[in-house]
């Protein structure tokens, strides 16, 4: 999958990752042709990079009576070795969550399976101390490069001070983080405590699904000594761009040509960063606190014919009321980011074999 200095150039560039979902057929057991499918429409998209076990993957997942982690991270492995695109290879993420003794061995599974770097989430870690969080990233970045993770509290995550990221930011083996609180204040913890650190190698990627274009196109400065820096956040990895990628991939490289040339910022691209995220809303619940976010990307996958249905691993987790009518709503209002036409015509060939 490439050198590490290459993908690490790639990674610091900037990347299209879409958060894969979890292909499930009827009696909610994995449906792997599909499962592949998607994997093939997101780098035929464009994609840079895939992320495979993460929380639009589905964190029970890894339960003993599910099983799916190891099944799911090897059959990512084998598409992303068959696939990549007009780019290059893509660059695989794999997603580590738990204890530190569950997270060194996920970050051990994915290394042996090849995988470029491990997302962290630190949900476990709520009631543990800021020394001992720190302990537990540096035991994981001894096994495998580690892509931060600061993942919303509605959804699992936990408030982390920017004192944190600051101490996150000097360990040796962190290449990149992913800025997902959906919170203004702690995006702008994160970038600074980087900007402070001086780590011109940690790639700053958008998680922030409410905020996606703003994001990408916005320069952040700070002081840090007696200069002031520069940092921008160079990509994405989100649950919202594994639907209606193919556009997705477009805007994310619009944003970024913008962002390299500095040229001015057209008025018409602060619309669309409007309308995605009222795209967002619809797809990830916002009206219910997420309850909903899995599903409304599955029902969008399952309109296109690409999953089978909307299932989810919990029968519990489905469409909130009211959430099929408002993504009806957003796909009227915005037909120009869906991708249901490149979807039709491909699907056919992704699942096939």
């Amino acid at each position: 999958m490439g050198s590490i200095e290459q993908w690490r150039a790639r990674l610091g560039d900037g990347l299209a990752i879409p958060a894969c979902p979890l292909a499930l057929n009827a009696q909610r057991r994995f449906d792997e042709r599909r499962q592949r499918a998607l994997l093939r429409y997101y780098l035929a998209a464009g994609a840079g990079g895939l992320a495979v076990g993460v929380h639009t993957t589905q964190f029970a997942i890894r339960e003993p009576q599910v099983g799916l982690f190891r099944p799911v991270l090897e059959l990512a492995a084998e598409e992303l070795r068959r696939g990549g695109n007009a780019a290059g290879s893509a660059i695989g993420v794999a997603g580590i969550c738990g204890p530190t003794k569950q997270a060194v061995a996920e970050a051990t599974l994915a290394r042996e399976l090849g995988y470029h770097a491990g997302l962290l989430s630190l949900g476990a870690m709520r009631t543990a101390t800021e020394d001992e969080i720190i302990l537990h990233c540096r035991a994981v970045a001894e096994i495998i490069p580690v892509f931060g993770f600061y993942l919303q509290p509605a959804v699992g995550g936990c408030a982390l001070p920017f004192s944190f990221w600051r101490r996150f930011a000097e360990i040796p083996n962190v290449v990149a983080i992913k800025i997902a609180p959906f919170n203004r204040y702690q995006t702008l913890d994160v970038i600074r405590a980087v900007a402070e650190v001086g780590r011109d190698d940690i790639a700053l990627y958008t998680g922030n699904d409410d905020n996606i274009v703003l994001d990408l196109l916005t320069p952040f400065h700070f002081r840090a000594g007696d200069k002031y820096v520069e940092r921008r956040i160079v990509g994405g990895l989100l649950g919202h761009w594994a639907v209606w990628t193919q556009c997705a991939v477009a805007l994310y490289r619009e944003c970024r040509r913008l962002a390299v040339s500095r040229e001015p910022i057209p008025s018409e691209l602060l619309r669309r960063a409007g309308e995605v995220t009222d795209c967002n809303a619809a797809f990830f619940d916002a009206a219910n606190n997420y309850a909903g976010c899995i599903a409304g990307l599955h029902e969008i996958l399952h309109r296109q014919a690409l999953l089978e249905g909307g299932w989810c691993l919990d029968p519990r987790e489905t469409l909130s009321p009211g959430q099929r009518e408002e993504i009806d709503r957003v796909y009227r209002a915005y037909p120009h980011l869906s991708d249901d036409e490149f979807v039709l015509q491909h699907r056919d060939r992704w699942l096939a074999g």
